[in-house]
């Protein structure tokens, strides 16, 4: 498995679904802002609408932190539109708004390095920054959905150390107390009770 963080993410131009529209996309046109791009193995699965409902739930909370949500697996556009158009009480995602990328063949999630034996994708998740770097991955096994609040919360970490150049401790969220970078905030926050 490729380790990306701290690298350039792949670029890739792809058709994509937002609500019933088809458009090209080309990840390097979101320079400036912050992505967040999940692979999902197929549409009209199981586990994976339950996935694009809750990132669904919390877009608002992601587009107030500059960020986009793009969802990624190796169907076509018209897979993506037909389960788009099929009521949630019927296992559709009825109601996605935000971008569905289609990987037909795969070299999306090849380059990704989440392929799998089968020519789907693990669950892999990237956050990358404004200036196009992969800053956080994580990869599940096909029957192990993602936990939308970890991805929230990972951009929250990363735009707290951006804005006040502190790092985030274990379990850290927004409004707690970060790390200087110093021996002696270490210590302090070591020995708040909050950290034990």
């Amino acid at each position: 498995m490729a380790v990306l963080v701290g690298k350039e993410a792949p670029s890739f131009k792809a058709k994509c679904v937002v609500k019933t529209d088809i458009k090209e996309v080309d990840l390097k046109d979101y320079r400036g802002k912050y992505v967040i791009l999940f692979f999902y193995p197929l549409d009209f699965t199981f586990v994976c609408p339950t996935e694009l409902h809750a990132f669904q739930a919390r877009l608002q909370e992601f587009s107030e932190r500059d960020c986009v949500l793009l969802g990624c697996s190796v169907d076509s556009h018209f897979s993506h539109l037909a389960w788009l158009n099929t009521p949630k009480e019927k296992g559709g995602i009825q109601g996605i708004t935000y971008g569905l990328i289609s990987d037909l063949g795969g070299h999306i999630a090849k380059d990704y390095d989440v392929l799998n034996p089968e020519g789907i994708a693990y669950r892999g998740l990237f956050l990358i920054d404004r200036d196009g770097i992969v800053r956080h991955q994580v990869v599940n096994d096909l029957p192990l959905g993602r936990n939308v609040d970890e991805a929230l919360r990972m951009l929250e970490a990363l735009q707290h150390t951006e804005k006040y150049g502190e790092v985030c401790p274990a379990n850290w969220k927004q409004g707690l107390q970060a790390i200087e970078t110093t021996v002696e905030s270490v210590s302090d926050y070591l020995s708040k009770s909050h950290a034990k």
